[in-house]
């Protein structure tokens, strides 16, 4: 594999305000971005809020079982229908300037003096709503007007990750993250070990940092395996499994760790007894909110025997130790003498 004249992005693509806004034109406002787990919406009237950009969506499960994602934004004066980050809603969403009210479908179901609006029909004015797909556990949102199709978007990550069993699953544990860098050096960072022998001490005692390979580069995606050292181990501070198997898996994948970048706002690392999924909402260009998932195989949140904090914890401090990174390489890119410097075939 040849690097040559391979380098990393120009100061602007981490530092620049109007870069950053057409990114979400281009990127952000085209993509398929994943909100989190379906299990947060479960039930009728149950909702999460999520974030891209200007817009801001109402993601929530209508009365039907249907999950929608209404635009945060009322018909009338355009004002923010929901405030409270996630929460249950009753029957309806009402506007708390003018009561304009609608249904969990978007549709408008009643204006107040509605006599006194001239040519008006309640049919013309539902909530806009976002596509949707859910997959394996999965919410994903679209804010183009003509999406490509998911199934067609994501065929390449459907048939690869199928044997984890992740619609099964259940979210066991979560961390917020609040990252001072911009979210392209967070996907870099994620993408590559050349950095984990001088800055993940932990790690490299369980997994060698040259082990692996890459196994899925087509489409949005990127990434492969790594090897975890210890037969029978996993990623934990103890260094074994907190986990029963998330699912029948082969025997090759029982040691190994898989991790993949879906472009633009996921990464999901696959253990044999737990998975790890970080979502990330860009806030500005150098600033990065982070969700991060861990998801256990039912039986494993049942057992006293078992300690999912074991894998947490230890993946709680990896995170903060690339975050502390990737916000020093933020204020690095910052200064006027930083150019694009060249990649080791390693990255």
């Amino acid at each position: 594999l040849s690097t040559k004249g391979a380098r990393t992005l120009e100061r602007a693509d981490y530092v620049s305000a109007e870069l950053f806004a057409t990114e979400h034109v281009r990127i952000f406002a085209r993509e398929w971005l994943c909100v989190g787990r379906e299990e947060m919406i479960a039930t009728p009237g149950q909702y999460v809020l999520f974030e891209a950009g200007p817009d801001n969506l109402i993601v929530v499960r209508d009365r039907s079982g249907t999950v929608r994602a209404l635009h945060n934004t009322c018909r009338h004066r355009g004002t923010r229908l929901c405030d409270a980050p996630c929460g249950e809603l009753s029957e309806t969403i009402q506007c708390p300037y003018h009561a304009w009210t609608y249904g969990l479908d978007g549709r408008l179901l009643g204006v107040p003096d509605a006599k006194e609006m001239e040519d008006f029909d309640k049919a013309d004015y539902p909530l806009k709503q976002a596509a949707v797909a859910v997959w394996e556990g999965f919410v994903f949102v679209n804010l183009a007007e003509e999406p490509e199709p998911f199934a067609e978007a994501y065929a390449p990550l459907i048939s690869r990750l199928g044997r984890w069993n992740l619609g099964a699953l259940r979210a066991g544990r979560r961390i917020d993250y609040d990252v001072q860098a911009n979210w392209k050096i967070l996907f870099q960072n994620y993408s590559e070990c050349y950095h984990c022998s001088p800055v993940h001490p932990t790690l490299v005692k369980l997994s060698s940092p040259t082990s692996g390979e890459n196994d899925l580069t087509d489409g949005p995606f990127l990434g492969g395996f790594m090897t975890v050292t210890a037969p029978g181990g996993s990623l934990s501070l103890s260094g074994r499994a907190c986990g029963v198997p998330v699912a029948d898996l082969p025997a090759e994948d029982m040691q190994r760790v898989y991790y993949y970048t879906i472009f633009p706002n996921m990464l999901v690392s696959l253990h044999p007894d737990y998975v790890m999924v970080h979502t990330f909402q860009p806030v500005a260009p150098d600033r990065t909110r982070i969700a991060c998932e861990f998801l256990f195989h039912p039986a494993t949140l049942g057992r006293a025997d078992l300690d999912p904090d074991d894998g947490v914890g230890f993946w709680d401090q990896v995170n903060r130790e690339d975050w502390d990174l990737c916000e020093r390489t933020q204020r690095g890119v910052r200064s006027t003498a930083y150019e694009p410097g060249p990649y080791s075939r390693r990255e």
